[in-house]
């Protein structure tokens, strides 16, 4: 589904990814671990078009979108819920998840997707007319969340859910990324909690320094002793 190939990103001198190549195959959860500054976002905001690439390709679908915009990435089926959320802010919740629609003329379709996201998060149909910068963290990452699903991703790419979050809504939060991923949406995750981030996996990446330095599975790399000892605190 997703193919990045010899993947390269500077920011001006500093070269911030050196040459990444990952596999996302349809209906995986693959998660990408490393440390603070190894090139994470970078790599998802490269995939999405956000960041500019300085060489490689990234194919979607069986198709190039190293020079795509932005918006069509999102119109051919990949979406990105970022770090932080990035909520609309002084916009309602309703109004927040109808952003995440706003390439689609399919009325039906936009209602029908909306009932399935308040099915999904029962709390945001409670606080639909709340502005969405008075829900708590947790209630946040389930807003972007539900966004990105409101766009009909085929690909979700997920920034670093778990940030912030206290343990029992980390827990949650995980659960329901496997709900999403069982309902029929791929998706790439980014995650500093690795024991969480693999628990999940069906494969996984270690980013370091702007290079893959292992892969494998996601039960692979929990048992490692080198992620053990890296990532794990074993």
């Amino acid at each position: 589904m997703l193919s990045v190939k010899d993947l390269h990103v500077h920011y001006g001198v500093i070269e911030a990814l050196k040459g990444v190549s990952i596999d996302v195959n349809e209906g995986e959860i693959v998660s990408l671990i490393g440390a603070n500054g190894a090139g994470k976002t970078t790599m998802l905001q490269a995939i999405s078009g956000i960041v500019k690439k300085s060489s490689g390709d990234v194919e979607f679908l069986g198709q190039s979108i190293y020079k795509t915009n932005p918006k069509n990435i999102v119109a051919a089926g990949l979406t990105q819920v970022p770090e932080g959320r990035r909520i609309f802010t002084g916009l309602s919740v309703y109004e927040n998840l109808m952003m995440g629609a706003f390439l689609r003329k399919d009325k039906k379709g936009i209602e029908e997707d909306l009932q399935k996201v308040y099915k999904q998060f029962p709390i945001l149909e409670q606080r639909i007319n709340q502005d969405a910068s008075t829900l708590s963290g947790g209630e946040q990452q389930m807003l972007a969340m539900g966004r990105a699903l409101m766009a009909k991703p085929k690909l979700m790419l997920l920034d670093e859910p778990s940030m912030g979050l206290a343990p029992i809504l980390v827990k949650e939060i995980f659960s329901i990324i496997k709900e999403i991923n069982a309902q029929g949406t791929t998706v790439l995750l980014v995650e500093q909690n690795a024991k969480m981030a693999l628990s999940i996996a069906h494969r996984a990446y270690v980013l370091e320094t702007g290079k893959i330095v292992l892969s494998g599975t996601g039960e692979e790399l929990i048992n490692s002793p080198e992620i053990q000892k890296a990532y794990l605190g074993g």
